[in-house]
């Protein structure tokens, strides 16, 4: 093991121990850790380790709450993070968004790359840019590559609302943050958004409003 991979190690160490059986800081837009190219996971950590730090994460994002979480965002520089999303309650937005409920899973190590020129344009936010969101164009589909947390490969397509959690994880892990990529004439307090746009399946009327296009 690498000087480099002790370090991590005790940091991960370390927080778990902070954390006990509660959850982890979530560092915010302005924190290094959410601008360095995370580590390769390479079995840095032993088996209960992974496991502990796997389940730290997972009750951080719910509690947040969030749907999902990279671990640069709790300050560790490992190509890990975590996705879970219920869903939401109206059909229209389910429909127009794609967004169908994702069971939780790990992603080690993952990568994507579109599988088409198609895009979608929606509001989005993150944990560690808290109170704002702004609308990103994101690829429709992409082809997820990695690893589960069990070492197993992944190799799929997954499209809508998925296909945004995993470019928006995976972009964490590259130093990336969303706003990186945002239509920043977008940009818009959580509460402004939640009176002004929340309604409309897509943001349309944001973009009239506040003068910037969609892309599609």
């Amino acid at each position: 093991m690498t000087a480099r991979d002790t370090q991590v190690r005790d940091l991960v160490r370390e927080l778990l121990d902070l954390a006990g059986e509660g959850t982890a800081p979530i560092v915010r837009a302005g924190h290094p850790a959410l601008r360095a190219v995370a580590l390769p996971y390479d079995g840095q950590l032993d088996d209960d380790e992974l496991t502990a730090l796997l389940a730290l994460m997972h009750r951080t994002m719910r509690a947040a709450p969030g749907v999902g979480l990279a671990a640069p965002q709790v300050a560790l520089p490992l190509a890990l993070a975590v996705v879970e999303d219920p869903g939401v309650p109206s059909e229209t937005l389910t429909e127009v968004r794609e967004r169908v409920p994702l069971a939780f899973r790990v992603l080690v190590n993952p990568g994507y790359e579109a599988v088409s020129d198609e895009r979608a344009s929606f509001y989005e936010g993150c944990l560690s840019v808290p109170a704002y969101q702004a609308v990103v164009a994101r690829h429709r589909a992409v082809r997820l590559t990695g690893f589960d947390e069990t070492g197993s490969a992944l190799d799929e397509v997954v499209t809508g609302w998925a296909a945004r959690i995993v470019q928006h994880e995976t972009d964490h892990l590259r130093g990336t943050l969303y706003l990186d990529r945002a239509e920043l004439r977008s940009l818009a307090a959580a509460d402004e958004i939640g009176v002004r746009w929340a309604g409309e399946p897509r943001p349309e009327a944001a973009a009239a409003a506040l003068g910037f296009t969609l892309t599609t």
